[in-house]
């Protein structure tokens, strides 16, 4: 290969067409081949602190860096984020020192969390020696592929660093030499039949001259009458063809490796075949190698694959539905047999086979599988994997996806706790209430039967961030207390939770004073220093929400010291948010400054979301405009909206931004996007201040009624923040300077 020649390093991941490989699995491979070739010191510079976190993916990295602690939780979305930000930093790191090359082969064929961290990759290794090229069928492709969406997203972000490539048909003169490759010379006669006939498709093209040579029709005796050759009409046929001339042991013995996947394992098919076989289907094996129907991957033993894909579609097309559900349980048993006491690390493999089978007695394992299948790919961060996972174990079991009522045993409610947070993580906002439907149906199972440590588990997880009002969640965490002692460690965790939902959704400020203090008694008392920094960053952040802008500071600078190391990414940056926000309302302006910037190193060090970075840009145009700097307030606005497109309090300082520089144009722009964005989600931060701002430099009272109705409407809702409810006074306000009354 070029690449290899040039002096880079070149790994390849593959992707299969069954749900049986664990999330991930094109990047797994070039990554588990990069990490078995390099020392421990090595991976360790390369991989810095987010060695632990990959290897919750690449196991193998344990091996050679033992001792790695398990990573600290994180709410979904950061989660992944810092899975995402590891890899990307390790590959950047590893092509410092020699060039990399990854190759992602049948994209099609990917799962979602794959694509996602494909698209995350593009967007931060601009620069770096790194190319990933990937391969993919585009007849596979219709508008609703996921890979669709992909292409897409790399074209819009990704910039001069994604290019397209169409691979076209090879042209007669390829052909001519293909020909010649098979020890024959071509005319220009059987040139153009065999062209003609493929219309340049290698495959297909090299399939036809395999073939004919084969049957001893590709002759010099034969080249003058081109017209006379029996040319298969399609790929298919011609595959169908080659493999009629293998014996018919040895298409038995690859119709099961068919039903087995792309790749197989000699050992399995032995299993499969029966009592003392090995030898004859080392036989048939050998057979099929020598033809070039399958092939032995670089560096293993005793496994196979298929030399293309198309032709192990094309055996397993010609079973009948019957035999092909009966292999497929055959080989879900022989797998079970096989993997032994390691069967639970092969649980998405099994759960496939499982699935396909088809049969009542399968069910019970489907189900078992399909649970520690999803399970896995929560641990993996890969949550639209484990929500397939999870539904499919549901559905046969016969339990609704939906509704209400306990679950009815506990593996009934694990599966249910394990939709809700796949659910929590993927669906939209809106639908988060179905998720917490289901985590309830499964907390009413634990709570029951008295299984605590799941209950408590169930209760405090994340299901929506903290400003999200769910119905019953104040409820079900209130039941989740009484079910442990006071100042038990649980009780902390609950009580950290508690304490930001009554602040910021139920507007009990004081219950939720009570709350996060005992909940910072108890994280102290444990030494818990994660539980320490999520309660004092809810804390600020309820303190600011209430106007308590002191106490937001104090909370904010003891969450800032405990989250200085850099292993608390999410926390740091919500606690130094509301540190800055709270030392702007006091008119601090130099320290808040200080802290934006910090915020700011936090966002170029990608050690957290761009979503949530996104909030750190605010202060920063806040600042900015302040300062009368307008190119940092454009930049830094710019960016932001980048990030997050509906950001209310980035549209409404933009628009004043530009009405204050006289651009008075550009200013309309984005006020009209403000008011769009607030049609669109809401009252976040409401616009009336800068909409009665801007009227009051413009001298014109555009919107003025849509302000001052929207204002109202805002302190009419009982359950709105403080804050929000400040903003929308200042705009009745201002609104009130400028008509004089």
């Amino acid at each position: 290969m070029l690449a290899a020649q040039r002096g880079a390093q070149v790994h390849w991941g593959r992707c299969y067409e069954n749900e049986g490989a664990p999330p991930y699995w094109p990047w797994i491979q070039p990554l588990r081949a990069y990490v078995q070739q390099a020392g421990a010191k090595q991976l360790s510079a390369e991989m810095g602190h987010g060695a632990a976190t990959i290897a919750e993916i690449v196991s193998e990295i344990r091996d050679k860096l033992p001792g790695l602690e398990t990573p600290p939780g994180l709410e979904p979305e950061a989660a992944r984020f810092r899975l995402f930000d590891s890899i990307s930093t390790f590959l950047k790191n590893a092509s410092q020192s020699q060039p990399l090359m990854l190759v992602l082969d049948d994209l099609h064929w990917a799962d979602n969390s794959s694509l996602l961290l494909l698209q995350f990759l593009a967007q931060e290794t601009a620069g770096s020696s790194l190319l990933v090229m990937g391969t993919y069928r585009d007849v596979e492709l219709s508008r609703q592929h996921p890979l669709s969406e992909t292409l897409a997203q790399l074209s819009r972000s990704a910039g001069g660093g994604f290019q397209r490539v169409l691979l076209g048909g090879l042209d007669q003169e390829d052909t001519g030499r293909l020909i010649a490759g098979a020890g024959i010379e071509p005319t220009a006669g059987l040139e153009e039949a065999l062209y003609a006939h493929t219309e340049g498709n290698p495959f297909f093209m090299t399939e036809v001259i395999r073939l004919l040579t084969e049957s001893g029709e590709l002759t010099a005796e034969r080249i003058g009458t081109p017209e006379g050759l029996r040319i298969p009409e399609g790929v298919r046929e011609v595959i169908g063809q080659r493999l009629n001339r293998l014996s018919d042991q040895c298409n038995e013995v690859l119709i099961t490796a068919s039903v087995v996947g792309r790749d197989f394992d000699f050992n399995l098919l032995s299993r499969l075949s029966g009592e003392g076989t090995e030898d004859r289907v080392l036989e048939t094996l050998e057979e099929a190698l020598a033809a070039r129907v399958i092939e032995e991957p670089l560096g293993t033993t005793d496994r196979y694959q298929f030399t293309h894909a198309l032709i192990q579609q094309t055996l397993a097309q010609e079973l009948s539905t019957t035999r092909r559900v009966r292999l497929h349980a055959r080989v879900a048993n022989a797998l079970e047999e096989m993997y032994g006491d390691d069967v639970e690390s092969h649980a998405a493999e099994l759960a496939y086979h499982f699935a396909e089978a088809q049969t009542s007695t399968a069910s019970g394992k489907l189900v078992h599988y399909s649970l520690l299948a999803g399970d896995q790919a929560l641990a993996a961060y890969a949550y639209e994997e484990a929500l397939k996972h999870f539904e499919r174990g549901l559905v046969a079991r016969g339990i609704a996806l939906s509704g209400e009522g306990a679950a009815s045993n506990e593996e009934a409610a694990d599966l249910l706790f394990g939709l809700a947070r796949a659910q929590s993580a993927t669906v939209a906002p809106h639908q988060l209430g179905e998720a917490f439907s289901a985590l309830s149906r499964a907390f009413e199972y634990y709570a029951e039967v008295g299984n605590v440590a799941q209950a408590v588990a169930a209760a405090e997880f994340p299901i929506a961030p903290a400003p999200t009002r769910l119905a019953g969640i104040v409820e079900l965490l209130s039941r989740a207390l009484e079910l442990v002692p006071a100042e038990a460690h649980e009780a902390g965790r609950l009580l950290s939770r508690y304490g930001g939902i009554l602040g910021l959704t139920e507007g009990d400020y004081e219950g939720a004073q009570r709350a996060l203090g005992r909940a910072i008694t108890i994280a102290r008392r444990e030494r818990d220093l994660p539980l320490e920094a999520q309660t004092l960053a809810y804390a600020a952040d309820v303190n600011a929400q209430h106007l308590h802008w002191q106490e937001s500071i104090d909370n904010g600078l003891r969450a800032i010291d405990l989250t200085a190391n850099g292993e608390y990414p999410f926390y740091e940056v919500l606690s130094r948010f509301w540190t800055v926000v709270s030392l702007l309302q006091m008119g601090n302006f130099d320290a808040a400054r200080a802290h934006s910037l910090a915020l700011k190193d936090l966002v170029e060090r990608q050690s957290t979301s761009r979503q949530l970075a996104s909030l750190i840009f605010v202060p920063l145009i806040t600042l900015s405009c302040l300062g009368g700097d307008w190119k940092s307030g454009r930049d830094y606005s710019d960016r932001c909206l980048e990030a997050s497109p509906f950001n209310q309090q980035a549209l409404g300082l933009r628009g004043l931004l530009e009405y204050e520089i006289g651009e008075a144009a550009l200013g309309e722009v984005y006020l009209d996007r403000l008011l769009e964005a607030v049609r669109q989600r809401g009252h976040l931060f409401f616009p009336s201040m800068a909409i009665a701002t801007i009227g009051r430099i413009a001298g014109v009272p555009k919107h003025f009624e849509t302000a001052s109705a929207e204002a109202e409407a805002v302190l009419a809702d009982q359950s709105v923040r403080p804050m929000v409810a400040l903003n929308a006074r200042a705009g009745l306000a201002m609104l009130a300077v400028h008509k004089g009354d």
